[in-house]
């Protein structure tokens, strides 16, 4: 059954990274990532205040395989700010990888929040950089916007959508996940590893909305 919620003037829905280089045949691709484009769009119908988030790294960011000899995509390194995925060069500055998927309906948003900038660390979640202390400024936006629940949806559920969940919780607002709304890259079980600690902080899963 959907949610029977009708978002009000303190809720947000905030749409993560539901960029071309996420979509099948892109760089970083999820699966079945574009199916969940007029999913999204029908969800943001519903509410008064939509926000997107866009991965913009520069080229050969330090999350990057290509960056690290010898490295490949999909391994681990350890960083100074701690343990990090090395990925596929993907949305970059400036390409189409990086710009958002054509179907999404974008003309609506109030803010386009840009992540992963920084080229020595990388940033999951919309609300810090991986070194969990620098923040990306969206807390302080949503709280003088007098948001206080926001429902999440888009790229991927067991990363970006996960990280900004948890943070959003941590940040003191209501945090909700729509799982027909979003995909997993899911690498050794990180799918249910996230569902896990998403409802351990409090974040409420909803199959559809």
């Amino acid at each position: 059954m959907a949610q029977k919620i009708v978002p009000g003037e303190r809720d947000a829905l905030v749409v993560i990274d539901v960029q071309n280089d996420f979509c099948p045949g892109g760089a970083l691709a999820v699966g079945e990532g574009d199916r969940i484009v007029p999913i999204v769009n029908r969800i943001a119908g519903r509410f008064a205040h939509v926000i997107l988030t866009q991965d913009w790294h520069p080229p050969g960011h330090r999350s990057f395989a290509s960056a690290h000899a010898g490295r490949q995509p999909f391994e681990t390194v350890d960083l100074d700010y701690g343990a990090q995925t090395l990925w596929p060069d993907h949305c970059v500055q400036g390409t189409d990888g990086a710009a958002f998927h054509i179907g999404l309906d974008i003309g609506r948003a109030e803010l386009i929040l840009r992540k992963g900038f920084r080229a020595g660390i990388d940033s999951y979640s919309a609300f810090y950089e991986n070194d969990r202390k620098t923040p990306t400024g969206l807390a302080g936006y949503l709280r003088e916007r007098g948001f206080e629940r926001l429902t999440f949806v888009g790229l991927a559920t067991d990363y970006c959508v996960q990280y900004s969940a948890l943070d959003a919780r941590r940040a003191g607002f209501a945090a909700t996940v729509v799982a027909e709304a979003c995909r997993a890259i899911d690498l050794g079980g990180s799918l249910a590893a996230a569902w896990s600690a998403m409802t351990a902080a409090g974040v409420e899963r909803v199959v559809t909305f």
